[in-house]
């Protein structure tokens, strides 16, 4: 039977026909044939011969061939007169042998390459490769024309052995180099990492203030002994807009009234664009304390119009069980206050929609009103919310 398989993948190679080679190879059992190296050429043959979806699928084979097969990827790989995307196959195929030869091969030609998919495909093949190829590309970290592949490779590898080379770049001349060890080393417990957050936090560019302060937004258990509400706010006044938005978020993680109210501070600044406003708005709300509501019901009167309805949609997505009550009364105080916005029909129609997901029996007197309103979206929109109430 194996003799049979291996004759007729072996004619269809032949034939180019390349597809059904494929079907013959992977019906082999290679463990137990005799004909290993007569498989290896035909796969090696289709590697080279195929189509980009017929080398795909024989590249799934390959690891089926186990180390013998290495020698003849790195020739392949290494041959500059070798079509571009069969070389490219090879470094993929190489990258699921975790192998030295293999891994040595991938480090040099991510040293030495100049094609950009070729570094991509063995930066990549490497990060596969796990803690075999974190020495060798630890090494790369010294040379600069190879630094930022070996960061980001090794940056994918998540391991605790990738710590100490990652802190040995974090202060580097090139922003896509610190920006990618800072965002790796957030996701480690290490003790000798968030002091280098804190210092990134005043970085010149703002991609690594940004992954400075989302990473230290993750160590909340931290919150009191490194003060991060203190390191943290000025970045709510950056001059990056994305900055401040990852700034309010790492505040609202915090949960504290302190928090909120650095927040409510920059949310009621008329200097504050709406984009951010938005951000502080949906913070606080999923801060969802007595004193984040309070600072939402104090913010309808000073933000602009979009942002009005934003606090209404956020406070009607209030889930918290005993804050229901506050958030219903808020919408319900603000639905007397006489302010412009109340007149308009899109607020009219949050208004409901709000009171609706509260379902607070605070709100059917004024859902009754709604639900005699001129226009015919807030009237349906107040049907629909009095439905959520029992009759």
């Amino acid at each position: 039977m194996v003799d049979k398989l291996l004759e007729k993948a072996t004619g269809a190679t032949r034939e180019g026909n390349c597809s059904l080679a494929n079907q013959y190879l992977q019906q082999l059992s290679l463990e137990t044939t005799s004909q290993f190296q007569q498989a290896l050429d035909i796969a090696l043959a289709v590697l080279e011969q195929g189509d980009f979806q017929q080398r795909w699928d024989v590249a799934k084979i390959f690891p089926k061939f186990g180390a013998k097969a290495i020698p003849s990827l790195i020739a392949i790989l290494e041959d500059e007169e070798v079509d571009l995307e069969q070389r490219w196959f090879a470094g993929r195929i190489l990258g699921e042998f975790n192998h030295p030869d293999a891994i040595a091969t991938l480090v040099n030609l991510l040293q030495n390459t100049e094609d950009e998919d070729l570094a991509g495909i063995a930066a990549s093949a490497l990060a596969n490769s796990g803690q075999t190829a974190i020495e060798g590309l630890t090494n790369l970290l010294t040379h600069p024309n190879s630094r930022l592949l070996a960061t980001c490779s090794l940056a994918q590898i998540r391991r605790p052995e990738i710590v100490p080379p990652l802190l040995t770049v974090v202060a580097d001349e090139d922003v896509s180099v610190r920006a990618t060890a800072i965002a790796a080393l957030s996701s480690f417990r290490n003790p000798s990492i968030p002091p280098v957050l804190i210092a990134a936090l005043d970085d010149i560019a703002a991609a690594v203030r940004k992954e400075a302060v989302i990473g230290l937004g993750l160590r909340t258990d931290l919150a009191t002994e490194l003060d991060l509400l203190n390191h943290i706010k000025p970045r709510l006044y950056d001059f990056n807009l994305e900055v401040c938005q990852q700034a309010a978020i790492a505040l609202g993680r915090l949960g504290s009234d302190e928090a909120a109210a650095a927040l409510f501070r920059v949310l009621e600044s008329p200097a504050t664009p709406i984009p951010l406003q938005m951000s502080l708005i949906q913070t606080l709300g999923w801060m969802a304390t007595p004193a984040s509501l309070q600072y939402l019901e104090l913010s309808l009167s000073l933000v602009a119009s979009e942002s009005v309805l934003e606090i209404i949609r956020v406070l009607g997505r209030t889930e918290t069980k005993n804050l229901k009550t506050q958030a219903a009364q808020i919408l319900l105080d603000f639905f007397h206050c006489g302010h412009a916005m109340v007149g308009k029909n899109p607020v009219k129609q949050a208004l409901a929609h709000a009171w609706g997901q509260l379902a607070s029996e605070l709100a059917i007197k004024p859902l009754r009103k709604l639900q005699a309103d001129s226009d015919v979206h807030v009237r349906l929109h107040a049907i629909a919310a009095l439905k959520n109430f029992p009759s």
